[in-house]
C-alpha cells in the first residue's frame, strides 16, 4: 500500500509498503517460498521479461522485500530502493552496476575498513580505480575528479571518528562535473538525515545497523531514481546478493520503531560524551552534538541530531584501550552497531584492522581510539562500566 509521502516520518515507518494478502492480516505476512505459480505460459513469458508485473523467483522478486524497499525508500524520500543481503552487497552491487572497467571513484580516506578494501584492493581487479580523499577538504574532492570519474561516494558522519561531509558542496562540484554522488547513511538512517534532499543521487545503508536495531539480521540497500536502482537490480537479479524474505520481514519491524530508538539513543549518546569529554582519562572525544566537534556547525544544518555513536582517545596506547575493553562487564565487546545493546569495539585491531599502518594513519585511527555505539541502557551504567577501567589508567 503506497501512502501519501506527505505522512509524517512515523507514519511511513509503520505503515508504508504493506500489501495485504487475502487473509486481510494486521502485520505483515512473511512470505518464505523460493518461487511463485503462474496462471499460464503466457504468463510466465510475461513475468520474466517483464511486460507483466509480479513475482517470478525470490532472488529478486518477493513481496515481503517488496514491502521493507517501499518503505525504506519512502523514509528516504526517493523514488526507489533496492535490498540486498547486507551493506557491504549493497555497495558491491552500486559500485558494478553503475561502474564499468575504466571508471574512477573518488572516496573518503575515513571510510569503513571493509568499504575501503572493497573500492581500493578488490575493484581494482575489474579496472575501476578509487582516490582517497580527506573527507572534510572540499577542495581535495575537486581536485580528485578526472576525466573518468564516475562517482563520489562518501559515508558521513564517518566510522569511527564522526567525520562530516558537507554534502551539498560536494553535490555542487560533482553536479558541474556529471558526477554521481552516492551517500552511506548507515549512522544517521533517514530519521537524522535525507542525503537526498540535499542532492546526492544515491543512498547506501547497512540495514544491519539502526533499520534493524536489534543485531538480529544482516541486511543492505540502496535507494534513489529509479533510472540508478533500476541497473542495480538488474545488476541483482543476475549476481543474486539478495535479501532473504525473513531478513526483509524482521527490518520491516526495525523500521516501525527506528525513530524512537534513534531519538533515544541519540540523547544518551550526548550524555556519555560529555561525561568522557570531562574525564581525566580521556584525551579526545568525537561526537558530532559537541561543540568541540570540528564540524560542529555543519552537523547542526546537515543532521538532526549528533547521533549514537562516540568514539574517544584514551590517555596512552593499546595497551591502555584495550584495558578499558576488557574491564567492561556490561558494555558488548563487538564490532556491530545500531543495537539496543551498547557495543564497545577498538577499530584499529578490528573494523579496521585489514588497512595497512600507513591507512589507518591516514584516516586518524590510532591504537588509542575506541567506538561507542551507545544503545538504550541507562546512561549511568554505562558510564560505571566504562568508569573501571578509566580508572585504571
Amino acid at each position: 500500500m503506497a501512502l501519501d509521502r506527505n505522512y509524517s516520518l512515523e507514519t511511513l515507518a509503520v505503515r508504508e509498503g504493506q500489501e495485504r494478502s487475502q487473509f486481510n492480516e494486521h502485520s505483515e505476512a512473511l512470505y518464505l517460498t523460493s518461487s511463485f505459480v503462474f496462471d499460464s505460459a503466457a504468463q510466465a513469458a510475461a513475468r520474466f521479461s517483464g511486460e507483466e508485473a509480479g513475482n517470478v523467483y525470490s532472488r529478486f522478486t518477493n513481496p515481503t522485500v517488496a514491502a521493507f524497499q517501499d518503505r525504506l525508500a519512502a523514509l528516504e524520500g526517493a523514488e526507489a530502493c533496492v535490498a540486498t543481503a547486507s551493506g557491504m552487497s549493497a555497495i558491491l552491487s552500486l559500485v558494478m552496476a553503475l561502474c564499468s572497467s575504466g571508471d574512477h571513484v573518488v572516496a573518503s580516506t575515513g571510510l569503513f575498513g571493509a568499504t575501503q578494501q572493497l573500492l581500493g584492493t578488490i575493484m581494482p581487479r575489474f579496472g575501476i580505480r578509487t582516490t582517497f580523499v580527506a573527507q572534510t577538504d572540499v577542495a581535495a574532492w575537486h581536485a580528485a575528479i578526472q576525466p573518468e570519474t564516475k562517482m563520489f561516494f562518501l559515508e558521513t558522519p564517518s566510522n569511527p571518528l564522526t567525520e562530516i561531509a558537507d554534502i551539498a558542496a560536494l553535490v555542487g562540484i560533482a553536479r558541474a562535473q556529471g558526477v554521481l554522488v552516492a551517500v552511506d547513511n548507515c549512522f544517521c538512517t533517514p530519521i537524522l538525515q535525507r542525503p537526498l534532499d540535499l542532492g546526492a543521487d544515491l543512498v547506501v545503508h547497512s540495514a544491519t545497523k539502526f533499520l534493524d536495531g536489534q543485531g538480529r539480521v544482516l541486511g543492505g540497500a540502496v535507494a534513489g531514481p529509479r533510472l540508478l536502482t533500476d541497473e542495480v537490480f538488474k545488476f541483482l537479479r543476475t549476481a543474486g546478493p539478495t535479501l532473504s524474505a525473513f531478513n526483509a520481514w524482521v527490518l520491516l519491524k526495525g523500521l516501525e520503531t527506528l525513530q524512537i530508538r534513534l531519538e533515544a539513543q541519540s540523547a544518551k549518546a550526548m550524555q556519555l560524551a560529555l561525561w568522557l569529554e570531562k574525564h581525566p582519562s580521556v584525551a579526545r572525544v568525537y561526537y558530532p552534538g559537541l561543540p568541540s566537534h570540528p564540524q560542529f556547525e555543519l552537523a547542526r544544518r546537515q543532521q538532526k541530531s549528533g547521533g549514537a555513536i562516540v568514539s574517544f582517545t584514551v590517555k596512552g596506547a593499546r595497551a591502555e584501550a584495550w584495558k578499558v575493553v576488557d574491564s567492561c562487564r556490561l558494555l558488548s565487546i563487538t564490532a556491530n552497531l545500531g543495537d539496543t545493546k551498547t557495543t564497545l569495539t577498538h577499530p584499529a585491531s578490528t573494523t579496521h584492522g585489514r588497512l595497512t599502518p600507513e591507512q589507518r594513519a591516514a584516516a586518524g585511527i590510532g591504537d588509542d581510539l575506541l567506538r561507542i555505539a551507545v544503545g538504550l541502557e541507562a546512561v549511568v551504567d554505562l558510564q560505571t562500566d566504562l568508569e573501571i577501567g578509566l580508572s585504571s589508567i
